[in-house]
């Protein structure tokens, strides 16, 4: 820690020193903010770039007669068509599989390529995914895969969207771009259960192709469109094109390329680009042992993860089938006003991102969902008659409220702001491989809920919401005693914060001009022991 403070002193001094342009005027942060607009060209980024989170719903395709025919097995008790545990789950859970893959190696393909070829070639993989899906005729086991190598795509994408949202975004808007990623997460979540409702009940494949189809159109209009929108600013830097930077990041804020913040933002990306070539060439393990970011690696795998363990994915995966079970004659229906909830409320999210801050938002959402998760699964299993739910109505009726209840606290709150918190907690050298671990853990607990739900569900039924309700709890502690406010601040100003341990707790307080303040006691203590070394060492005494 004391290199990295006396490291971080020589570069504030050079800093201080230099003749670059502007540099003695440069503003603070808060003006930095007051001078950026909110332009055509930041929002039509944002959109464009989260129309990856479009692709790859899948709710409702096991209740369809023709997909039941294909791939399921005649259930003679019940008189229809059914899938095993097993199948189901590996139909959901591949598609996870090769999430998890994708987002693995997705940081690899970014410092390769560049974030907008990346995010090109990973929408070119879901095209054929795609197509695999929809040639399947009556093998269940080439649908699946044709889902693993869709999920690679999806993987991929939900790393290098954020990440090339977070590079790219105004700080004025970064969250609320960022979020747009769950938006649009939730708008493919709604537009596919539309879609399902419009076609469930046509005779042939088109029911299910159909909806599955949609996926390669969603993926052609990312993979076209990312080409025409220009490389993230800090990568472009990183490669040498600081020219290119500059402009990007003038024109994505509405300023032109000498103003004084396009000016800071340029020098803080150079200051830090400095410190990292001064050492040696980064080496993938070094998020975990480099100058803190064991915590920071951790902390986004626990955020990540959580994000699943709130339990949002056990109505969307299986709300068809849990709502079947409440009595209500058509699911479909229900999972509609689920999505529609969902989107609906995720809009709320966005100016959450944008007016209110990250560690408060979550740690409410966190709250929220425990309590409804207590409900739901005391009356799931004690009030709600499973045998006959028609004689319990009520209890339905609780069941449904309390989902969408949860469905609002998620959708305001830990649906978008995971993805701005994770994508602002690393430096640039740092970013692409850590981003890839903290999505892989979000995916890896996707496949385990979406692989496993039936089982757990059939063995304790509705109380397995018990085993979402104590994530959630833990969820709020974990905010409150790890997580930085990260609002309204640059991503070097962010790193900074992690690097100086500024206390979570009263994060939001915390200024930049703390930093030097910090930086210059820091320096005066090391200075102080140095001395003091030095002055029992000439008296000959060993310390």
């Amino acid at each position: 820690m004391q290199f990295f403070r006396r490291k971080s002193a020589a570069v504030a001094s050079e800093s201080t020193s230099s003749s670059k342009p502007n540099a003695s005027h440069d503003p603070s942060p808060a003006p930095i903010v007051a001078e950026q607009k909110i332009t055509f060209m930041a929002v039509l980024l944002g959109i464009v770039a989260s129309i990856g989170g479009f692709i790859g719903q899948i709710s409702g395709f096991f209740a369809m007669e023709d997909y039941g025919r294909r791939f399921g097995v005649w259930d003679e008790v019940k008189h229809e068509w059914a899938f095993s545990p097993a199948r189901n789950g590996a139909i959901v859970g591949l598609l996870c599989a090769g999430c998890l893959v994708g987002s693995l190696v997705a940081g690899r393909i970014a410092d390769t390529m560049g974030r907008r070829i990346a995010i090109s070639v990973s929408s070119l993989f879901t095209m054929i995914g795609t197509i695999i899906e929809i040639s399947s005729e009556t093998s269940w086991a080439q649908y699946a895969i044709g889902r693993l190598v869709t999920g690679f795509g999806i993987g991929s994408l939900s790393v290098l969207v954020p990440m090339y949202q977070s590079e790219s975004s105004p700080a004025i808007i970064r969250g609320v771009l960022i979020s747009t990623y769950q938006l649009f997460i939730t708008l493919g979540i709604w537009v596919a259960e539309m879609v399902n409702f419009g076609t469930h009940e046509m005779e042939g494949s088109a029911s299910w192709r159909i909806p599955s189809g949609l996926m390669f159109l969603w993926a052609l209009i990312l993979g076209g469109g990312i080409l025409f929108l220009p490389e993230s600013p800090r990568y472009a830097y990183r490669i040498g094109n600081e020219e290119e930077a500059r402009r990007t990041i003038a024109k994505l804020a509405g300023l032109n390329t000498d103003a004084p913040s396009v000016n800071l933002q340029i020098n803080e990306i150079r200051e830090k680009l400095d410190e990292e070539r001064a050492g040696a060439e980064t080496k993938w393990w070094e998020i975990f042992t480099g100058p803190r970011m064991l915590y920071r690696t951790l902390l986004g795998v626990v955020l990540q993860s959580g994000q699943q363990l709130t339990g949002v994915n056990f109505f969307f995966y299986y709300g068809t089938t849990i709502f079947k079970s409440t009595g209500l004659s058509d699911s479909y229906v229900t999972q509609i006003i689920l999505g529609s909830v969902n989107v609906f409320c995720t809009f709320g999210g966005l100016w959450v991102a944008k007016n209110c801050g990250r560690r408060n938002a979550l740690m409410i959402g966190a709250a929220w969902m425990m309590m409804c998760f207590l409900v739901y699964s005391f009356v799931g299993h004690f009030v709600l008659d499973s045998t006959n739910p028609a004689n319990t109505p009520g209890a339905g009726a609780v069941l449904v409220t309390f989902s969408c209840l949860f469905i609002v606290a998620f959708a305001t709150t830990w649906g978008p702001l995971v993805w701005a918190v994770v994508a602002e907690l690393y430096p640039a050298r740092y970013r692409a491989p850590a981003m890839a671990v903290a999505t892989a853990s979000n995916w890896f607990w996707n496949f385990m809920m979406s692989f496993f739900t039936r089982f757990i569900t059939d063995s304790i039924g509705y109380l397995y919401g018990l085993v979402f309700a104590g994530c959630c709890g833990a969820l709020v502690l974990i905010v409150f005693f790890f997580v930085m406010e990260s609002k309204d601040r640059t991503l070097e100003e962010i790193d900074t914060m992690y690097l100086l341990r500024v206390n979570p707790i009263s994060s939001a307080k915390w200024r930049p001009d703390n930093a030097a303040k910090d930086t210059a006691t820091s320096s005066g203590r090391d200075s102080a022991q140095d001395s003091d070394r030095a002055d029992h060492i000439e008296k000959g005494v060993v310390v």
